[in-house]
């Protein structure tokens, strides 16, 4: 019995550094978008770096990096949770059907914001530096 708890954690905690890493990397392409222009969204031509999207894009790309990375998972996960139902409530809500994320663009923002709060709480698996940095202590 102790053997298949043990196989189970082990299948777990991979299975969140899978998550949190395909999540980054989807995030990293958010902030590309916006800071390098790649890939190329139009809705994002003559972006200023210091407006709200520029900000966004910042973390986006640096945050997501480090999630990335599994480097500082907890913290950065919850900062970007925020910045995602910030996202969500600035840029979709306000189109209306607030309780409906499909009707106003807004499924991405909340599912990015609660997949980062399930990481922000549970840490980024066994594969990311912050389980290497918690083995070597």
């Amino acid at each position: 019995m102790a053997f298949a708890t043990s196989n189970n954690n082990q299948l777990t905690s991979r299975a969140l550094s899978v998550l949190r890493i395909i999540s980054a990397y989807l995030l990293i392409q958010h902030g590309m978008a916006k800071l390098l222009g790649f890939p190329h969204v139009a809705y994002f031509d003559g972006l200023q770096v210091m407006s709200l999207i520029g900000f966004a894009g910042i973390l986006e790309l640096f945050g997501g990096a480090l999630l990335l990375l599994g480097l500082f998972t907890r913290p950065v996960a919850f900062v970007l949770s925020g910045l995602l139902a910030f996202a969500y409530f600035m840029g979709h809500a306000s189109k209306g059907f607030v309780l409906s994320p499909m009707l106003n663009g807004g499924e991405s923002a909340v599912l990015f914001c609660f997949v980062f709060l399930f990481l922000a709480a549970a840490g980024g698996g066994a594969w990311g530096l912050d389980a290497l940095r918690s083995s070597r202590k």
